[in-house]
């Protein structure tokens, strides 16, 4: 289950916490990690029986983690946010942006699992091995959308849970500037959280009004509170597609936050959103019928915020 925390309890910073965009690197991988609370947590923690797979005990486990978790008071059916650490992931998407000669750009569609239906594929140990080599082997500068607080934490202590090496993704320089941070949202320039740039605490907008305000497809028909459900009722594949639908979401939203940053001309922001196009095109004719709503959402918005249709 994707969760947020609620920033009105945190103490306040300064206003010039406020982030924008001062880099477009070579390699930009615009991201989004969907996770569940983890049955193993559950066994471990309040004794639960052990669950290996999907299935309607799932749900016994999900409500241990969740039970510890509610204060007095809360609804007996309330799921209070959970400690990123006690939690599984099940599906991690993005768009890699690579720099061509030329000064253009291609984008791919990096999905993982990459065959919801192989369940060794889907075991949390193997997507985060094959993430942090991606990662630590080209040093792409990450975007996400509350990623900071959020996405970069499960996978760092994940990694951790599962015995794992960083794979050149935990290195770090000897100052922000000298090399590529993954750890120092504030400082590094590789580490991009669009949350920060957008607003803090009571102004900070979700993913989905930030996007949907934008012509950008938001949320469509799932969102992250019914991950957990999906999961134990063995729809990965669904919750897959739902996890590719914010990959795609990001990585437009962070092109008009570029736009806006002045990384991106009026020309090259209406192509970055031609290439995304042509990527859900390409996508789309090779069996992820599942996008053709992400485009059908896209244009529709496009008409009712009054912006003229990508091609």
């Amino acid at each position: 289950m994707k969760q947020r925390r609620n920033f009105s309890l945190l103490p306040c910073l300064p206003a010039d916490y406020i982030l924008m965009l001062k880099l477009l690197a070579d390699s930009v991988f615009s991201f989004d990690v969907e996770w569940i609370p983890d049955p193993k947590s559950a066994e471990i923690l309040h004794q639960t029986p052990r669950l290996d797979e999907p299935g309607p005990d799932a749900s016994d486990s999900f409500e241990a983690l969740w039970a510890a978790a509610r204060k007095q008071g809360d609804p007996e059916d309330f799921q209070p946010y959970l400690k990123t650490i006690l939690c599984r992931i099940v599906s991690l998407a993005g768009i890699l942006r690579e720099k061509i000669p030329g000064g253009g750009a291609e984008l791919k569609l990096i999905s993982l699992p990459t065959d919801p239906s192989d369940s060794s594929k889907c075991e949390e140990k193997s997507l985060l091995i094959t993430f942090l080599k991606s990662v630590g082997r080209k040093k792409p500068q990450l975007v996400g959308y509350n990623s900071a607080q959020a996405d970069v934490p499960i996978i760092v202590q994940r990694a951790i849970v599962n015995g794992l090496p960083g794979f050149g993704f935990s290195d770090r320089p000897d100052k922000p500037w000298l090399g590529v941070d993954y750890f120092d949202a504030r400082n590094s320039d590789y580490n991009v959280d669009l949350a920060d740039a957008l607003g803090q605490y009571r102004d900070r907008p979700s993913l989905h009004q930030a996007a949907s305000l934008s012509g950008i497809p938001g949320k469509i028909d799932v969102s992250g509170d019914s991950v957990a459900q999906m999961w134990a009722e063995n729809k990965l594949d669904e919750i897959v597609a739902y996890n590719e639908f914010d990959a795609f979401t990001t990585h437009l939203l962070w092109a008009r936050v570029a736009h806006f940053s002045g990384l991106l001309s009026g020309e090259q922001y209406e192509q970055e959103q031609s290439l995304v196009r042509s990527l859900l095109e390409e996508e789309i004719a090779g069996g992820r019928t599942h996008l053709r709503k992400f485009v059908d959402e896209w244009d529709r918005l496009l008409g009712l915020t009054g912006q003229a249709k990508s091609t």
